[in-house]
This record gives C-alpha cells, structure tokens and sequence, in this order.
C-alpha cells in the first residue's frame, strides 16, 4: 500500500499526469472534486456556503464556483471561511479512502494544495509536476479564465521553490503528452523497484 501526493501549480498539468497514474493501476483521487462534491446542493456544506456568501454566489440553483472563486480570490478572511467548511469533509474522505486501500494498492491525490496546507507528512511520496508559466498560462486561458483570474490564483498559491521543497520527485512538464506519460511512467516503474528492493 503506498500513498501518494500529486501536487503542482494551477495549469501545470495535474489532472493529466493523475490520468495517466490512472492507467497505470492506481486509484486516483482529485482533492477539487472532493471540494465541488463538499458544497453540491443537498449537502450541509452547501447550506453554510450559501449563509456565509448570500445568494449571489447561486446560478440556477446551484453555486457558481467562478463567482465564489473570485469572492474568495480578492478576500482571503472568506477564503478562510470557506476553507475551515470545506477541508474537514475533504479529509474525512481522503482517510475513509487510505483506510479501504489494500496492500498492494496505490492511491495517487491530486492536491493542489499541498504545501499550503502543509499536508505533505501524510504521504508516502510526494510528486510536483512543474511547466513553464507560458505553458500553465495558455492552458488555463483555453479553459477559458481571463488572465486576471488567472493571475490572482496564482499569487495566492505556493510557489515552484516551495512545493520543490516538499516533493520527492520533479516532473518537469515542458514537452508534448508522450513526454509527460514517459515521465510517469518512470516514476511508476522507480516506485515499484523500491518496493521490490523492500
């Protein structure tokens, strides 16, 4: 059983580097889909978002995640509030998940948070991907933030030093798609040669 943190900056390629850990046999785990399901309607989570931020933030009913990102992005007091909703729910499920690994199973969380949250002695390894702003900044805008959005989240995230600081291994994303699944691979297949040498 081996559990491992992905973490990364925003538009650094996370979700596809989890995709292709996917493939190889691990069971993924994405901390932002945790988050979304933590305030879907019907929860206790949505109910006190919709308290503290008012109706404004509603879009059909539901809440608009690019309006309360921008609330939260600009004021970090309603970030924290939104936070201190959200990560107690987000960490129930992650330790639920570890609890029913078996022991020749490998889970893979995308964090993004990682390091903001200091989390990272809850892993057994810990993996960045990293790309070139140029790169993370294109991809974020053909999904279609502006570049102040894009801006703003950015500057409220750890910086490349500091999630190398915690990280056992480096992916440097600055190729194609090849490129980053060759690179995956090689740290699937150092990770189990570890395990072999046990």
């Amino acid at each position: 059983m081996r559990v491992i943190a992905l973490t990364g900056g925003i538009g650094s390629g996370k979700s596809l580097a989890a995709e292709y850990f996917a493939d190889l046999g691990a069971l993924v785990i994405d901390a932002d889909q945790l988050a979304r399901a933590a305030i879907e309607r019907g929860s206790s989570g949505f109910d006190e978002v919709v308290s503290i931020f008012g109706d404004s933030i509603l879009k059909n009913g539901d809440i608009d995640r690019r309006a309360l990102g921008e609330l939260i992005f600009r004021n970090p007091e309603l970030k924290n509030k939104l936070e201190s909703i959200i990560h107690p729910w987000i960490r129930k499920e992650f330790e639920e998940a570890v609890a029913s690994l078996k022991a020749d199973e490998v889970l893979v969380y995308e964090i993004p948070l990682l390091f903001e949250t200091q989390a990272q002695d809850r892993f057994d390894v810990v993996i960045t991907i990293e790309a070139p702003m140029e790169s993370r900044i294109s991809r974020l805008r053909a999904k279609g933030l502006h570049i102040s959005e894009i801006e703003s989240r950015i500057a409220v995230q750890a910086t490349r030093e500091q999630r190398e600081s915690v990280a056992d291994f480096l992916i440097e994303n600055d190729g194609n798609e090849d490129d980053l699944l060759r690179k995956v691979e090689n740290i699937w297949d150092e990770l189990a040669d570890a395990d072999v040498k046990k």
